[in-house]
């Protein structure tokens, strides 16, 4: 599929989005109390913020496996904001050792920020600078607080976040399901587990690239796009081209490390799939100089630092005339529902980080079928399971 097909042809199918069924209709309803004003209704502010935190033992239902590792087991850190009401705010911080952060450094940059919450939970931008500028980086810990604190905003006025941005829900594209590296019989075997699911992301980056891509298509003819994760050189990934063109592949995630640009323009250049960089691109600065050189770029809430980010990152891209991808990590429905209130303005979506766990503690947004699906509750609408 040619770059130029891909924002046609990735838009959604949603049947019938004024149907009392579909998540764009029955939104939430500001809450009235006997004596609000109508400027003030449902925006009463209770302070002060305290935080609780909890470290979440997710497994998926197989390893985990990309070029650079893998694993079963993932550790996650669930954040709450509570204000003088009682009222919650939920945030999921998903920690990645390639991006420096573990748990255990989560917690502590946690605590370092809980001195730093908000009087008013609605300084959303004044929150998240401060943050940044009191501790830089642990930008998976920041994005937690950040979800938590739209998540009680959201609540506050009693409509879902995506509704306080002005967002069709139903202009989501559909997630790919992501297959990770195994040998061929299990990957063909992930394949018929992954049958719902119209779009497959397919991890590479390997000596085996060639056997993985066969086994695919041995098992399935759907639309695939694959992920090097930094695994390739440039010798390798333009020799690949040509085959990820026979194999019949839409999409190339970040082939190559991610400091080379030049190496990610020659590619470019010559590939006629859009290019799209993950590793590459962290947060709003990130943008600029990869412009020219990739044809799209993937925000994670972990990598950027929050929703606010995550907003102005789109817009950016936008400004530059770079496609917009919103992907994920190993974390639960918290998470992934936090991340899928941006879905109706990007281009790609690939949020399956709780789809792959054996036991997801949470309920939120759902991917059934590949169609993003976001709950009408206020705030981000997850619950507990």
């Amino acid at each position: 599929m040619y770059r130029r097909e891909w924002r046609k042809a990735s838009l959604p199918t949603c049947a019938g989005c004024s149907d009392a069924g579909c998540s764009a209709s029955g939104q939430g309803r500001i809450i009235h109390r006997p004596g609000d004003s109508p400027l003030t209704t449902g925006i009463h502010v209770a302070h002060p913020l305290r935080m609780e935190v909890e470290v979440l033992e997710l497994r998926t239902k197989h390893p985990f496996v990309i070029a650079r590792g893998g694993q079963s087991d993932h550790r996650t850190v669930w954040v709450r904001l509570i204000d003088g009401d009682g009222l919650e705010g939920w945030g999921e911080a998903a920690p990645s050792k390639f991006y420096g952060e573990t748990p255990d450094s989560v917690i502590a940059a946690l605590k370092v920020y809980s001195a730093l919450l908000p009087d008013d939970p609605f300084k959303l931008e004044e929150a998240e600078r401060a943050w940044e500028a009191k501790l830089r980086g642990n930008a998976a810990a920041r994005a937690a607080l950040s979800s938590a604190l739209h998540d009680l905003v959201g609540k506050r006025l009693g409509v879902p976040i995506y509704r306080l941005w002005g967002l069709d829900p139903c202009m989501a594209p559909r997630s790919t399901f992501t297959i990770g590296l195994d040998a061929p019989e299990r990957i063909k075997a992930k394949v018929q587990e992954a049958e719902e699911f119209p779009i497959l992301k397919v991890k590479l980056g390997t000596d085996r690239d060639l056997e993985i891509l066969r086994a695919i298509r041995d098992a399935t003819d759907k639309e695939l796009r694959v992920d090097a994760n930094c695994g390739w050189t440039v010798k390798r990934a333009l020799r690949m081209l040509p085959i990820l063109d026979e194999f019949g592949v839409t999409v190339l995630e970040q082939p190559l490390p991610p400091q080379d640009h030049d190496g990610l323009a020659a590619i470019t250049a010559q590939a006629d799939i859009p290019v799209i960089a993950d590793e590459s691109c962290l947060t709003t600065v990130d943008i600029p100089p990869l412009v020219g050189k990739v044809d799209g770029i993937n925000i994670k809430l972990a990598k950027c630092g929050g929703l606010r980010e995550a907003l102005r990152m789109i817009a950016v891209a936008r400004a530059h005339g770079l496609m917009v991808m919103v992907g994920c990590m190993i974390e639960s429905s918290l998470g992934i529902t936090a991340a899928a209130q941006v879905t109706p303005l990007v281009d790609i979506v690939d949020l399956d980080g709780a789809a792959l766990l054996s036991d997801d503690p949470f309920v939120g947004a759902r991917i059934d079928g590949g169609q993003v699906t976001l709950p009408s509750e206020p705030g981000l609408g997850v619950r507990r399971r």
